[in-house]
């Protein structure tokens, strides 16, 4: 499984169709495997779920993000979890993990 992030300085950010970049975290069983970090291509309507799909994203957890990329990404078979805290990608990814991940509000929708 691959698990992708939106970041800004090292940690989620709530902005997810600006960050700055992503971190992709790829997941064996309950143990992360491998971690990397790409820079986004330009912000562009429709663009970013393409790409994660492509990139064979499973699930993005995000702090926000707007209900069109929210329904892009699942029809490409992506889950979404919105309302994350902004912390480093492998808590939130072990947090996902163990059932332990505290979500809130979808950033965008207030």
């Amino acid at each position: 499984m691959k698990i992708a992030i939106p970041m800004a300085n090292g940690k989620l950010t709530a902005h997810f169709g600006h960050c700055q970049e992503f971190a992709f975290v790829e997941v064996e069983g309950n143990q992360i495997r491998k971690q990397e970090t790409l820079v986004p291509p330009p912000h562009e309507p429709g663009v970013l779920p393409k790409w994660l799909h492509q990139l064979g994203a499973d699930v993005i957890i995000a702090g926000g993000m707007g209900q069109r990329a929210v329904g892009l990404l699942g029809d490409k078979g992506i889950e979404v979890i919105t309302g994350a805290p902004e912390l480093a990608p492998e808590k939130l990814v072990q947090s996902y993990l163990d059932n332990t991940l505290m979500t809130g509000i979808n950033a965008c929708d207030h």
